[in-house]
């Protein structure tokens, strides 16, 4: 178990904004930073990094919190991994206490298919250096591909021995159980219960997420069996799911943001032969069919793509749908190819650094270009053909989402073509009104599902703005962002003058934010009606109370998932575009020449002038409207309520005009 000592440490040295900078490109707005969510599929950003507070907000999803969070809900770690993960980040030692058997047993299921896969990962890794016949046959291989050791080390290659069972008796030894090496796709187990390594006699290529996690493994044969898959990738399972990943994402996410620029080649050796070459901005779909997440893992980090394919006509033709996919994304896309021949992996083995950046720089074509050079020998002088490959190309810019991009390809496409952009114009309009007639009747069957759905929700809650909950939000929120502070308040108090006459008192007093809102709530016996915001206030109370200083991070970080989400929510508020005109619902806002001690008396006299108000909404209730009934005690009451009113009227009039 991880010590104290050591969470500590990692909260205060992690940088919210680095650390999720290794997964989102971060581009600067004012104080914040801002990125497209990597949560949902989206084009305008909407995830916002708070550098000051330490926290994220996609607002997009609702989802937010801190560096841990952020780990824990995009890498799907658990708390104690996304510790580890960053101790590693920022190199801090981690100090271990012993771990109890429950503890031991509440690992989860994912958990131990990732530990799986790490040790799988190290093992083939270790058997490849290190065994004779690793050496012999995996290193020999690697080493004929030209890759150095540092290559190898940097993706973790490896090899799988021969033996029938050689891993997995290795793992069972070693502790790990069956059921994960089962559900990894690492080991299985035949009818007889005799056990079979899916990968042996291989050569290994881990592939990790973005965060360098080992996922899976994709395995190549070295013999002539015509048996045997030459390329072997691991099932499908809770932790690796392949049209998720791109091979060689977490070697290359730095330099793709860096680059703004992504190359995209099919397998596994074109992303290493491009990375010892020196291009490291470079992923691969690992055999598979190009998918719109895989797309989505891209456009996190980069808007542009650039297709690497080899000089086989008959593969480009079937690789270049996926184009159309990237375009749909709303990403820009260019196509390089190769001498006929020749692959990524050969051309970057036999070419310096500077002759293939200059090559990739000077071949990389516009997509329109490269499809319409691809298909114009087929069509040649047949004018059918010819009618059919401008038809597919107006089809992939339709795909296109922004209108103006759309129309400069046109123009391209024009002229490549030489065909009126008239007529390519009234094709486009065609295709995209189709489209727009499609998504139409889909939204007009969500529309019908959704009403339904509100119509059920508005039978129990009103649609209008509830301002009891934007004020104990507003509550929370003071908290939150003040609680420690100290600051001068009035207190009211009733004192007898020298004649025993009762008169009001006006007394300036410091206080702690906290402890104004906590004898005010009190004095009132007010306690909130929200039951998460009743459970924060508490929690918070709590936590004013036993420490000495606030330390943001350290309270999120013993936060439960309801309430540091609901937090997170409250802190970067005021980073999203205000919804409702909370001022005109009598919902304070704090202003720029407002002190703090004002901001929250204010909020405090708003909140109780709308428990009264509630009070004589209800005694109006009350009343008979029956001639005979006696009312007098209900309207007697609702005459002391409405003189309070009055006096918090007064009360907010002298607060505000101290600073207005």
């Amino acid at each position: 178990m991880i010590s104290k000592n050591t969470i500590d440490t990692v909260f205060e040295t992690a940088r919210v904004e680095e650390v999720i900078g290794d997964f989102v490109q971060l581009k600067r707005a004012g104080s914040n930073f801002k990125g497209l969510s990597p949560f949902s599929n989206e084009r305008s950003p909407s995830f916002m990094v708070s550098p000051v507070k330490q926290i994220w907000k996609d607002f997009s999803s609702g989802k937010g919190g801190n560096s841990i969070a952020f780990l824990m809900e995009h890498e799907h770690f658990t708390y104690p991994e996304a510790i580890r993960y960053l101790a590693k980040k920022y190199n801090i030692e981690i100090e271990e206490t012993e771990q109890t058997e429950a503890e031991k047993a509440n690992v989860d299921l994912k958990e131990s298919m990732f530990l799986v896969s790490e040790f799988a990962q190290k093992y083939f890794h270790d058997t490849l250096l290190h065994s004779d016949e690793g050496k012999a046959i995996g290193l020999s291989y690697f080493k004929e591909r030209g890759f150095s050791n540092e290559t190898i080390k940097k993706f973790g290659l490896g090899y799988s021995p021969e033996s029938w069972d050689a891993f997995s008796k290795e793992a069972l030894g070693k502790g790990y159980k069956l059921e994960f090496l089962e559900s990894t796709g690492l080991t299985i187990v035949k009818d007889d219960q005799k056990l079979l390594d899916r990968f042996r006699a291989r050569v290994m290529f881990p592939i990790q997420s973005m965060s360098g996690r080992t996922l899976g493994f994709g395995g190549r044969i070295l013999t002539n069996d015509k048996k045997a898959a030459k390329y072997l990738n691991s099932p499908e399972s809770d932790i690796y799911h392949k049209s998720k990943v791109l091979y060689g994402i977490y070697q290359a996410k730095q330099a793709i943001a860096k680059q703004n620029n992504c190359f995209l080649v099919e397998g596994y050796t074109d992303v290493i032969q491009f990375n010892q070459a020196g291009i490291e901005n470079v992923v691969a779909s690992s055999g598979t069919a190009l998918t719109p997440d895989q797309i989505r893992l891209i456009n996190r980090l980069t808007k542009n793509i650039t297709v690497l394919f080899d000089g086989d006509a008959a593969g480009l033709r079937a690789s270049i749908r996926g184009i159309d996919l990237i375009l749909e994304e709303g990403m820009n896309v260019k196509v390089c190819t190769f001498p006929e021949g020749d692959d990524p992996d050969s051309f970057a083995r036999k070419t310096s650094y500077e002759d293939l950046v200059a090559y990739l720089e000077t071949n990389a074509k516009d997509f329109i270009q490269f499809k319409a050079s691809l298909l114009m020998d087929d069509a040649k002088n047949d004018p059918v053909k010819k009618a059919d490959l401008i038809r597919e190309i107006v089809v992939s810019i339709s795909k296109i989402p922004d209108r103006i991009q759309r129309e400069i390809y046109i123009q391209e496409c024009s002229r490549i073509m030489d065909i009126s952009e008239q007529v390519l114009v009234s094709t486009l309009a065609q295709l995209v009104q189709k489209d727009i007639t499609e998504t139409g009747k889909k939204l007009k069957q969500e529309q019908k599902a959704f009403d339904v759905i509100k119509s059920e929700d508005e039978a129990v809650t009103p649609e209008k703005v509830d301002i009891l909950y934007g004020l104990e939000r507003k509550i929370i929120e003071i908290l939150l962002l003040y609680g420690n502070v100290e600051d001068e308040f009035e207190d009211v108090l009733m004192r007898a003058n020298e004649e025993g006459d009762i008169e009001t008192v006006t007394e300036k007093k410091n206080y702690k934010v906290y402890q104004r809102i906590y004898l005010s709530l009190q004095e009132d016996e007010v306690e909130l009606a929200n039951p998460l915001f009743r459970e924060i206030y508490n929690d918070l109370i709590n936590y004013f109370h036993q420490a000495e200083n606030f330390n943001m991070e350290h309270y999120l970080m013993q936060l439960n998932q309801d309430f540091a989400q609901e937090v997170t929510d409250i802190l970067m508020e005021d980073e999203k575009v205000a919804l409702h005109n909370w001022e005109a619902q009598n919902i304070i806002v704090k202003q720029k020449n407002q002190s703090i001690s004002q901001y929250v008396s204010e909020t405090i006299l708003t909140l109780r002038w709308f428990l009264v108000d509630k009070i004589i909404e209800e005694l109006k209730g009350e009343i008979s409207p029956e001639p005979s009934a006696d009312n007098s005690e209900i309207l007697s009451t609702a005459m002391d309520y409405y003189k309070l009113i009055n006096s918090f009227s007064s009360k907010l009039g002298r607060v505000m005009s101290r600073y207005h």
